[in-house]
């Protein structure tokens, strides 16, 4: 990136609400998953994005009997999470005049058992520190921030997931 391109937030605009009929995509990625030398996307897999900006080898983590030298899904998920979440965040704070360019935004994804089913269940916490903001206004903010990210919608709500095998 030259120097004539310095990054820039994104506008205001993405706070107005949508008052179309149906969801409407700004923006699709596919990441595909390969299994890599043990055949196993969460063990050996190789992720890469459509546009090449993401190639990452995936590794199970130590305390999953892995060698943990590679990423894994909930390092992902908390990636994705918190990025989103830290960028809602600095819109509702531009949007009421608050200065949060010194925010940070922490979630822990936590992999386990679920006793409901048996099977396995994410637990997310996020962790948001906004130095020099008051508690009250912080708090406000981050109500109004769990309204407008979509990961925290999907994390309160669930998402909208299609499963298909294609040719």
């Amino acid at each position: 990136m030259g120097d004539s391109e310095s990054l820039q937030p994104p506008p205001l605009t993405l706070l107005d609400r949508y008052r179309g009929q149906g969801f409407t995509a700004l923006y699709t990625t596919t990441v595909t998953v390969a299994g890599g030398e043990a055949g196993h996307g969460r063990a050996s897999g190789i992720a890469r994005s459509d546009d090449g900006n993401l190639m990452l080898d995936l590794r199970l983590p130590v305390a999953l009997g892995g060698p943990g030298s590679g990423t894994n899904p909930e390092q992902l998920f908390a990636a994705g999470f918190a990025a989103c979440f830290h960028g809602a965040l600095s819109l509702v704070g531009k949007r009421s005049r608050v200065d949060v360019s010194n925010a940070t935004v922490a979630a822990e994804v936590s992999f386990g058992r679920d006793p409901m089913d048996g099977g396995y269940a994410l637990i997310a916490e996020i962790r948001i520190r906004m130095p020099g903001v008051a508690r009250h206004v912080a708090e406000a903010l981050v109500r109004d921030t769990e309204r407008l990210c979509p990961y925290a919608k999907m994390a309160r709500e669930g998402i909208h997931s299609i499963v298909r095998v294609i040719d």
